[in-house]
């Protein structure tokens, strides 16, 4: 059975950081493509981080530069690391995995929609 359940949320002031962690089970996150999304309110999903199973990374053009995705393959655990946070990252962030989902590993939330999710965490940045 696949499970993904995320951790780490919190409120942090600007310019300060967070580490998300989403434990997986039922599968091997270092043979899938895994993703961060998130969503504010009144706002629709978008994505934030993806790592294929080669270890490319892809991100969001405003998450360059001050977020970073890696994976622990022996815990099974995929991690966000936020840095730089401002008030416009204030959202709930949400794990992803495309579980036996082929080559595609890119951000567009059509393509993760029917794949797994978490439950996700908040993140809330006050300026």
């Amino acid at each position: 059975q696949v499970q993904l359940v995320e951790s780490g949320g919190g409120s942090v002031q600007a310019g300060g950081s967070l580490r998300l962690s989403c434990a997986a089970s039922g599968f091997r996150v270092s043979s899938n493509c895994m993703g961060w999304f998130r969503q504010a309110p009144g706002k629709e999903r978008e994505g934030v981080a993806s790592i294929d199973s080669y270890g490319i990374t892809t991100y969001g053009d405003s998450m360059k530069g001050r977020f970073t995705i890696s994976q622990d393959n022996a815990k099974n655990t995929l991690y966000l690391q936020m840095n730089s946070l401002n008030p416009e990252d204030t959202a709930m962030y949400y794990c992803a995995a495309r579980v036996w989902g082929g080559t595609y590993c890119g951000l567009t939330y059509r393509s993760w929609a029917t794949y797994y999710w978490g439950q996700g965490t908040q993140v809330t940045v006050s300026s």
